[in-house]
Formats: C-alpha cells, sequence, structure tokens
C-alpha cells in the first residue's frame, strides 16, 4: 500500500511517500539535484513499487524547498537535516531493523558525507558527484569544440558582425580554453558542489 504522510525537519515540513511492506529492511530514496521524490518520468515511484512488492518498504521524499516542501532548498550540501529526519521517521513509521539508502549523482554525494551521521545501515550510491563548478562555463575541451564548430558556420560570422554574440563570453571562454590540466585537477581536488546548468559560449 502507498500513502503520503510528512515529517518535520528544521521547523519545516517535508512531504513524503511511504510504500509499505512486511520486510524488516527498508530504503530511503534520496533525490538528486532539484528532483521531486517521484522521480524523472516516475522512475522512483516505479522502483519503490517493485520493492515494495517483493517484501522490502520504501521511503521516498522532498527535502527542505523541493516539490511539496516547505522551507528554503539550500541544496545537497545543506541537506544532512533532511536526510536525518528522513531516516527517523521511515524508521518510527515502520519499525524496519535495516535501513538502506539510495541517491543518484549529488544525492549519492550527500549520503556518502551525511549517511553515517543519519544512522543508515548501507549506501547504494549511483554516479556521485564530486567536481566543484566554479563558473558557469563548460571544460575548455568543450569550449575549443564548439568555437571550431562556430567558425565554421557563415551565419555565425554574420551574427557576430551584427553585435549578436557576448563579447564578455567570448573572451571568459577563449581565457578558459588556456587552462591547463594540472590547475583544473588542483581547482576540482576534494571538492563537493551542486551541479549546475552550463552556458552555452557566446
Amino acid at each position: 500500500m502507498r500513502r503520503l504522510m510528512t515529517f518535520p525537519c528544521a521547523g519545516e515540513t517535508l512531504v513524503a511517500t511511504l510504500d509499505e511492506a512486511e520486510g524488516k529492511t527498508g530504503l530511503l530514496i534520496v533525490s538528486g539535484g532539484n528532483e521531486i521524490r517521484i522521480g524523472a518520468h516516475r522512475g522512483m515511484a516505479l522502483l519503490a513499487q517493485r520493492l515494495a512488492a517483493r517484501g522490502h518498504p520504501v521511503f521516498r521524499f522532498d527535502r527542505r524547498g523541493i516539490g511539496d516542501s516547505t522551507g528554503e532548498n539550500g541544496g545537497f550540501l545543506s541537506s544532512a537535516p533532511d536526510i536525518a529526519a528522513a531516516a527517523t521517521a521511515f524508521r518510527a513509521e515502520t519499525g524496519i531493523e535495516r535501513l538502506a539508502a539510495f541517491g543518484n549523482c549529488d544525492a549519492a554525494t550527500a549520503l556518502a558525507l551525511f549517511g553515517n551521521a543519519a544512522g543508515i545501515d548501507r549506501l547504494i550510491l549511483a554516479n556521485p558527484w564530486v567536481i566543484e563548478q566554479f563558473d558557469d562555463l563548460p571544460p575548455a575541451a568543450a569550449i575549443r569544440a564548439r568555437y571550431a564548430e562556430k567558425l565554421r558556420d557563415p551565419r555565425e560570422w554574420l551574427r557576430l558582425a551584427r553585435g549578436g554574440v557576448s563579447l564578455r563570453k567570448l573572451f571568459r571562454g577563449l581565457s578558459n580554453c588556456r587552462a591547463t590540466g594540472r590547475s583544473v585537477h588542483n581547482r576540482s581536488r576534494n571538492a563537493f558542489a551542486r551541479p549546475c546548468e552550463r552556458a552555452n559560449p557566446a
């Protein structure tokens, strides 16, 4: 049986979906990015349904500021209280004895950082996010490939002549192309940050 519920977190109200089952091992699903608990194309809801049918209760929730939950969206690095509150609510509601948690992308990183403190017994991490984005530009190789493509397009030359190209982004992109592999490695080593949309140069 699937039902909605709410639970408190840092003065806010978080909304969750519980797929009930008789098993004593439950799965907590933590959504990545700004994705709501249903998942892309209902993927997490379908996963929860299938696991519950096999006897494992599944708990999905929207963190603060996402979906149906109240509060401010502070990104995955601020999600430690949300994960801990969800784990506590899941255990209290079902009486499970073992708690596993699944996360994708920055949710996987959040679980790696905060899962132990939340009392989670096992982690299932898919594609953890481990690169900090320092600006809104793509990597140097991607910029070079894009400019090479633009240089072969006569319409882009006409666009440049008519003032339709942001010179600020153009110069920033060219500057980023000169970055060495060493400097990029040093900037991103041991860093964690929320994935962001990358703007196309020029």
